[in-house]
């Protein structure tokens, strides 16, 4: 069984897609818990709603303890997908994992509306601004640079004439929901049980030839 953690910072409706699917699509894959660095954040609830243990931690913790890194040994994870996260992972985790193994969602396409500040309505906003006719989402590895990781997958969606940043934002929702759940799955099938916080070590990426 692979086991994922989820990191979020917000509402948390990706979170809960993830979640649903997985209720239904176990196989080889479980969502072993839900870290968040603000302890008012919706996705806690949502969490909770599903039996799913959450853990909060704040910026200290993350960036000048082992405090999360110790949170992803107690539940032996192989495998991280950042679902509305708003920080960047530190060295001690990105290098606990092979690149393969962390995944991120954003909402445009890369590599175009990425790196620090693009999130949310700032993306679309930018999209609009620049009279773009397309837009959508993207799901790829990460690194320890904002939205520089290698691409899995991209999915596109037209920006209309009439489209305000919260009309695109609802249609890239869409997206988010319906395709990072099925895009984890694809990655996780692949996955050994393998993982520094299992206390396995890593025996290589099955992505070398990328």
């Amino acid at each position: 069984m692979i086991h994922w953690a989820i990191f979020a910072s917000g509402n948390g409706t990706n979170a809960e897609a993830i979640i649903k699917y997985f209720e239904t699509n176990l196989g080889s894959t479980q969502i072993k818990v839900v870290l968040c660095n603000k302890p008012d954040a919706y996705v806690l609830e949502r969490a909770k709603k599903y039996d799913i243990p959450t853990e909060v931690f704040s910026k200290d913790d993350l960036y000048n303890t082992e405090n999360v890194y110790n949170i992803l040994k107690k539940y032996e994870i192989h495998a991280i997908a950042l679902a509305g996260f708003n920080l960047l992972l530190p060295e001690n985790i990105v290098k606990a994992l092979p690149d393969y193994r962390i995944l991120n969602l954003h909402p445009a396409l890369l590599p175009k509306y990425g790196g620090k500040g693009m999130y949310g309505n700032n993306v679309h906003e930018a999209v609009l601004a620049n009279k773009e006719e397309e837009s959508g989402i993207t799901v790829h590895y990460v690194n320890e640079k904002y939205d520089e990781g290698l691409i899995i997958e991209q999915v596109k969606c037209e920006v209309k004439k009439d489209d305000t940043p919260q009309t695109l934002a609802q249609r890239i929702h869409e997206l988010e929901h319906l395709n990072y759940p099925r895009i984890i799955h694809k990655e996780s099938k692949q996955m050994a049980l393998s993982s520094v916080f299992s206390g396995i070590d890593p025996v290589g990426s099955p992505y070398n030839d990328r």
